[in-house]
């Protein structure tokens, strides 16, 4: 593996923070067993101004690629995403790709990939846990074929990581314990213990196929990793995905997107365990973030505004309402966006899009990254 590139001191002293778990403003998926509280929130009427840039296609392969993330692990920048031949919807063709960055997002190489077989596997993320970099996938039974979408059954989904202990070596796929018939999708650190959120219909009651409103959203928590167990309750119905962030003292926040395609909540709770009490955000976001960036929180996700249709866009979270930030180039099937923090204080960002079309004339679907950054007023 070629050296680590030199980096200034400042630069080296945010990196050794990273790589020790320390959770920066913003870092994202890197947050280790105990994450550092953050910093006091920015005023209301502080909030910086963002500009992006560098806005460049990461990945594309002629193939349908989505759902991304983003983390930081011994110093360098890894990106993960699905790639699938066949499209969007459940194939067994689908699989997990892993790319390493050692410049800070310039370039990029693969460092791992994996599928489940007759499973479809998709919405990868990422947890450093116990100097591990997991990746965890939720994964749908499809059969030899592609599954019609009548026959979706949530109670035959199972969860699979793909671990590292230093990004060389790759361990997967690994079967979860616990996560029989749970939808699993972000994760999070805290007390020492792996928290997950994983969906499910309540009991594994025989319901209808795909999933119906009685499904609700739980975090799991695990001591290693790799073997669950329910730990408490994000939702009791319309579940969907929830990305969530813990403070030092064990306390919780998270984005839960609403089954219905209704507005997301604003999810807060004393322990990882909860209660979860939930506030209407008044806009539906699919596929969150929340994250911590330039001492603020941020969230990020699939906004559909009349006349503009589907956008990857990114929000301040501020007094328990969303402020906007930036609208990314993106359309159709898009968002599931992932950041980091670099050590100049910006953002690197991640996210797949459809909005670009290749030398045919046909809608492409591709992996996109950029750069936010704070513009003085």
């Amino acid at each position: 593996m070629p050296d680590a590139p030199l980096f200034s001191r400042r630069q080296s002293l945010l990196l050794a923070s990273i790589s020790a778990g320390t959770l920066l403003p913003g870092a994202g998926s890197v947050a280790g067993p105990r994450p550092a509280a953050p910093s006091a929130e920015l005023p209301s009427a502080e909030l910086p101004a963002v500009r992006v840039s560098g806005v460049r296609r990461a990945f594309w392969n002629g193939q349908h690629n989505a759902f991304t993330d983003l983390c930081w692990f011994q110093n360098r920048i890894y990106l993960t995403f699905r790639s699938c031949p066949d499209g969007h919807m459940v194939h067994p063709t689908s699989c997990i790709i892993v790319l390493c960055s050692e410049d800070l997002g310039t370039t990029w190489r693969e460092v791992h990939r994996f599928s489940v077989p007759l499973r479809d596997t998709r919405d990868p993320h990422f947890l450093v846990f116990r100097e591990r970099l997991f990746i965890y996938t939720g994964t749908w039974y499809s059969g030899k074929t592609t599954l019609p979408r009548g026959d979706y059954d949530l109670n035959l989904h199972l969860g699979y990581a793909a671990w590292t202990e230093d990004g060389a070596t790759w361990h997967s796929p690994v079967l979860l314990e616990g996560t029989f018939g749970h939808y699993i999708w972000r994760a999070a650190a805290a007390g020492g213990k792996a928290w997950l959120c994983g969906r499910r219909k309540p009991s594994f009651e025989v319901l209808a196929k795909g999933e119906p409103r009685e499904t609700e959203s739980l975090i799991l928590e695990s001591d290693d990793g790799l073997v669950w167990r329910r730990g408490g309750q994000f939702q009791s119905e319309a579940g969907d995905e929830t990305a969530f962030m813990f403070e030092s003292d064990g306390s919780g926040m998270a984005i839960a997107r609403h089954g219905e395609g209704r507005a997301a909540g604003l999810l807060k709770a004393a322990t990882p365990s909860g209660p979860w009490t939930r506030t209407d955000l008044g806009q539906s976001i699919g596929g969150p973030l929340l994250t911590r960036w330039q001492n603020g929180w941020v969230v990020a996700g699939r906004s559909t505004q009349e006349g503009t249709g589907p956008r990857t866009s990114f929000w301040w979270l501020q007094d328990d309402k969303l402020v906007p930030m930036a609208e990314l180039p993106s359309g159709g099937d898009n968002s599931y966006p992932g950041l980091v923090q670099l050590p100049d204080g910006r953002a690197l960002i991640s996210w797949y899009s459809s909005h670009e079309q290749d030398d045919q004339g046909q809608k492409i679907t591709a992996i996109y990254l950029a750069e936010l950054e704070t513009v003085n007023q």
